[in-house]
């Protein structure tokens, strides 16, 4: 490479034109999914934004409602969820949104679009007043109802196979959108000076096994035995226990370094905390596209019939070898279940 040379480096693939290169992956799709992502990109550009001078303009903190989850709603949260909607309803593509932040179905009016969003706006909010790495998770779905209508029950809850594309923004040192479309995994990470996402990441594959196990130990007491022999395990082989209490922020580390990330039943939470159709959906077709494994304990995670939007998930996920190896801890307690029930 000669000085001259030197002097203008290539910046790299822009996430628009990466996309623009993918669209003969879905021929039936002639631009519309492309577009939808690009939609995505352009609304977590501007939350973006937002995090980046919430302290700044008083947009930090609890806004004084709760979600229908129960739980309390930050004002990023609100922010975040209307800056997406407004994305996706504007670009058209989109019949029905599902948000972790909204009781109902969300009709955009786009009687003619083709695709139903699950999105979670802001994962992790809590952790905004003190700076940790927060995200958005996505999941898309094409529509099973004729066109012509608007969205209905039967197109949000999909299992998580019919997914046609999945993915997440990580807010933190720098801000990375991670997606799929069923054909591996692309990490982009955001250049704030040019406005622009650049291919950073390409083709994740992630660790077949790994050393970092995240599960919240404040709650072992309410773990299944099966749970605690686990993470004994987990410390027998002397893993790093990693735990940030942001799931796009665990699962992003987790699936760069190897690990295998946990939020399993307890006494509080007898079904798990987590949403299958907003985080643990989408989080699973991303991890299996880049080689890893998700699983309620029990079974595939994208396998599991939903039955309501709101439904909540136990949830192992990341390195395959690992994954095995909790189901096998777990795998007697669900012989006990089945023949209690016989």
């Amino acid at each position: 490479m000669t000085n001259h040379d030197k002097l203008a480096l290539p910046v790299g693939t822009t996430l628009d034109r990466f996309i623009m290169r993918k669209q003969e992956d879905f021929p039936y799709a002639t631009g519309e999914l492309s577009q939808l992502l690009r939609d995505i990109a352009l609304a977590a550009k501007i939350v973006n934004r937002e995090i980046n001078r919430s302290g700044l303009i008083d947009i930090a903190g609890a806004y004084g409602n709760r979600n229908v989850q129960g739980e309390d709603q930050q004002k990023l949260d609100v922010i975040a969820n209307i800056r997406f909607i407004r994305a996706l309803r504007n670009g058209g593509e989109v019949c029905t949104i599902i948000s972790e932040e909204d009781d109902e179905m969300i009709q955009t009016g786009n009687t003619q679009g083709k695709y139903v969003v699950a999105i979670d706006p802001l994962d992790g909010s809590s952790n905004i007043d003190v700076n940790v790495s927060i995200g958005t998770i996505f999941s898309i779905y094409r529509r099973v109802s004729p066109t012509g209508n608007e969205g209905t029950t039967q197109d949000c809850l999909q299992t998580g196979t019919h997914q046609v594309a999945a993915g997440y923004v990580i807010y933190g040192s720098s801000t990375m959108m991670v997606y799929t479309t069923g054909n591996g995994v692309n990490g982009f990470t955001y250049e704030p000076s040019l406005g622009e996402f650049f291919l950073s990441h390409p083709n994740i594959q992630t660790p077949k096994t790994g050393a970092i196990y995240s599960i919240n130990e404040g709650v072992s007491e309410s773990f299944t035995e099966g749970m605690k022999g686990f993470v004994a395990f987990c410390k027998e082989q002397n893993y790093s226990a990693r735990y940030i209490g942001s799931l796009v922020a665990d699962f992003h580390r987790n699936l760069l370094k190897g690990g295998i990330y946990m939020y399993p039943t307890s006494k509080k939470a007898p079904n798990g905390k987590l949403r299958l159709m907003y985080e643990c959906n989408p989080l699973a077709f991303i991890v299996e596209q880049a080689g890893g494994k998700s699983s309620n304990g029990r079974r595939r995670t994208l396998e599991i019939e939903p039955r309501d939007l709101h439904e909540r998930c136990p949830l192992f996920i990341g390195s395959p070898e690992l994954v095995e190896k909790v189901e096998e801890f777990l795998a007697p307690e669900f012989a006990h279940d089945a023949v209690l029930k016989a």
